[in-house]
């Protein structure tokens, strides 16, 4: 099958979340599985500076009004192709791909993600007079949902649409004034169509007109077509259950592997646990933490939102020291939670530490290094550091939710609760701690997550059979 892979980001030049290290890596997984992928991406300043000799394959000047002062251009890097959509007016600017510097959105999402879709479109269908076209054109999230869109309500022939939804809590919504503006017809605004309580949702459009429809986790997929935890589109995505398939992510297995991770400055395997220790005592002298054996030491690393419920977290501040454990926190986010974790770190200094920003080679020493790590969140589609934990034979800790729920069995491989409460993130933390203490008990924890599989191969092989049926 011929695959048009689209993205907004995409590691390790843009990254916001889990949908960079999807892009790089998904694409490779489905081209060893016999596609032949692309990967569409806007040419952010970022692609500009690490491919600077990408050639220029087509102007895209005159089709519509939207397409103007783009062009593609064209890189390979290793066995990742890259097509690359450069818009100078839209793409060429600081940061965030999504944020301008006062961390608001970009006044002109709607046309900067609206182009990202309509070329997508423009790759599938007749109007496409390149040497190569998608049998699928693959979107992700809102920004590229409305290629779906484009795709059904255009004239002419088209290729088959499949949408992947990494987190139902961001929809693309704008005032209706901007359905014209992004080329789509008024007969389209229609609750069968693309409005959504008064807006344009490029997310729901998606949901609406997609041939197929991929969420990250099997339990995600029934989460998400309920009133509770469907968004407002619960109801859409009940409707659409027949087409509507849960897959769960796969990790990079060459980026996180503990027996070959240069940022680690002591490698491990699953036949050489007691070397995890030495990387526990590097990580405390880097965290400024004492360096101590009797305790455990708990890891996260993640965006500091009420999404991950992390508030649970430093609700039980004063409690962890009394546990007793370590805390090592790498994260940045909602500034009132930043507060708190710098607070409750002020407060126990020799049990809590906290690093306000990211750095990787700290994200993966920390995977490393921790005894355990913490993941509570109210929601979570996928989620990806579970399974870098388990493959760093570090028990996560999670709230059994989403592809948490799927990945970590309680008592087998990690330790899980279903309330979200500090209350019963508490009672689940003295249970690990309990376990931890019975060395024979741990290591088996640590043995059966290691040996599990969470490669990005059987996930490429069902969406390979996802493409062909569609």
């Amino acid at each position: 099958m011929k695959v048009l892979f689209v993205t907004s980001e995409i590691a390790p030049w843009v990254k916001t979340g889990g949908l960079g290290d999807v892009a790089a890596a998904l694409p490779l997984a489905l081209a060893e599985a016999g596609n032949d992928v692309r990967v569409l991406v806007p040419y952010y300043p970022a692609l500009r500076q690490a491919l600077p000799k990408a050639t220029a394959v087509a102007s895209l000047d005159g089709f519509d009004a939207l397409f103007a002062n783009s062009a593609l251009h064209e890189a390979r890097v290793g066995n990742l192709s890259l097509l690359m959509l450069d818009c100078p007016a839209y793409y060429d600017r600081p940061g965030n791909p999504y944020l301008g510097p006062q961390g608001r959105d970009w006044p002109d999402n709607h046309l900067r993600f609206g182009l990202l879709s309509r070329v997508a479109a423009w790759l599938g269908s007749d109007e496409n007079a390149l040497p190569w076209r998608p049998d699928v054109v693959h979107c992700n999230d809102w920004q590229s949902a409305l290629a779906a869109a484009y795709l059904r309500l255009l004239p002419g022939g088209r290729a088959r649409s499949l949408l992947t939804i990494h987190n139902l809590a961001f929809q693309g919504l704008f005032p209706r004034d901007a359905l014209l503006q992004v080329g789509l017809p008024e007969s389209s605004w229609s609750l069968d169509g693309v409005e959504f309580y008064g807006q344009l949702s490029f997310l729901k459009a998606g949901l609406q007109f997609a041939d197929a429809i991929t969420t990250v986790s099997p339990t995600y997929a029934r989460e998400i077509q309920t009133e509770v935890d469907g968004m407002g589109l619960g109801g859409l995505l009940h409707h659409r259950a027949a087409s509507l398939h849960g897959i769960l992510n796969g990790i990079d297995g060459n980026e996180w592997d503990p027996a070959h991770d240069q940022h680690l400055p002591y490698p491990y395997d699953v036949h050489n646990l007691d070397a995890k220790a030495a990387n526990k005592h590097a990580l405390q002298a880097q965290m400024h933490l004492p360096q101590r054996d009797d305790l455990p030491l708990l890891g996260i690393v993640s965006r500091l939102t009420h999404q991950k419920g992390l508030d649970l977290v430093t609700a039980l501040g004063d409690a962890l020291p009394v546990l007793p454990v370590q805390l090592a926190v790498l994260g940045s986010g909602e500034s009132a939670l930043e507060d708190l974790f710098r607070r409750v770190a002020e407060r126990h200094r020799n049990h809590i530490a906290v690093k306000i920003g990211f750095d990787e080679a700290l994200a993966h020493r920390i995977e490393a290094g921790a005894d355990m790590f913490l993941m509570p969140s109210r929601f979570e589609p996928c989620g990806l550091n579970q399974m870098y934990s388990l493959r760093y034979g570090t028990p996560p800790i999670v709230r059994a939710t989403g592809g948490l729920a799927d990945t970590v069995i309680d008592g087998v491989n990690g330790f899980a609760f279903l309330e979200p409460t500090a209350a019963a993130l508490l009672a689940t933390l003295q249970r690990a701690v309990a376990t931890w203490r019975d060395r024979s008990r741990w290591r088996h924890m640590q043995q059966d997550g290691m040996a599990r599989d969470h490669s990005w191969a059987a996930p490429a092989q069902r969406y390979s059979q996802i493409y062909a049926s569609l």
